[in-house]
């Protein structure tokens, strides 16, 4: 009578009850496996997706079709949180340039005295779990000086031209006639604004290519206390 009520064969019924053990056995396997997942998924402490999980089972001997992993996390209710963009990474392709300038230092970077060549680049400081402030830094390659430095929670490219404006600002009237400013080929350093700033403020602009032997100092201007 339940049988026809619920629109089931009895067949089909008892089939059902015959299976309960099986039933049981099935899902006692899909939560060990998927302890293995959630082990394989936290390892290093950080979240992975189907194909991480995948093969970090794989270096713990334990070989799981991708397609079950899929299914018992999906059963389970865990989520590989999709990574989001990041802002500043758009940021520096839209403002990314072949803009170089001649190596004209030859890693010579003491050679030149006081006030000649100046080094600057942008150093990131961790703050608390995610965040991050950004110090822009122009230094005297001859007396190791810091010369000028903007610490700020934004990359924008005001960053590096407030660095240079608080430079000019401070020693404007010290600097060498054949003075320059040698710089990584970082987005900001090749940006039309910073080239732009540097010539209005009669800078010259080292940024040599990628691949030039002795491009850029031994002890970055970054790492200066």
């Amino acid at each position: 009578m339940l049988c026809a009520l619920y629109g089931v064969s009895r067949s089909g019924f008892y089939r059902w009850c015959d299976a309960i053990e099986s039933r049981r056995q099935c899902e006692e396997r899909d939560r060990n496996d998927f302890l293995l997942i959630v082990a394989a998924y936290k390892f290093r402490g950080y979240d992975k997706g189907v194909r991480g999980i995948y093969m970090r089972l794989l270096r713990m001997g334990c070989r799981m079709n991708p397609k079950k992993i899929r299914r018992l996390m999906r059963k389970y209710g865990l989520w590989c949180r999709i990574r989001e963009a990041n802002p500043y990474r758009r940021m520096a392709k839209a403002l990314r340039t072949n803009a170089v300038a001649d190596n004209l230092l030859k890693r010579e970077f003491r050679q030149h005295g006081p006030r000649t060549v100046l080094l600057t680049d942008i150093t990131y400081i961790r703050h608390g779990n995610d965040d991050f402030y950004y110090l822009s830094v122009i230094k005297d390659a001859f007396t190791m000086e810091i010369l000028s430095h903007v610490l700020s929670d934004s990359l924008a490219i005001d960053l590096v031209l407030l660095t240079v404006q608080q430079l000019v600002n401070r020693y404007g009237d010290q600097f060498s006639p054949e003075v320059m400013v040698h710089s990584d080929q970082g987005c900001h350093y090749t940006s039309v604004p910073y080239r732009r700033l540097l010539k209005d403020k009669g800078l010259r602009r080292q940024c040599p290519a990628a691949g030039t032997a002795g491009t850029m100092p031994r002890r970055r201007a970054s790492s200066a206390t």
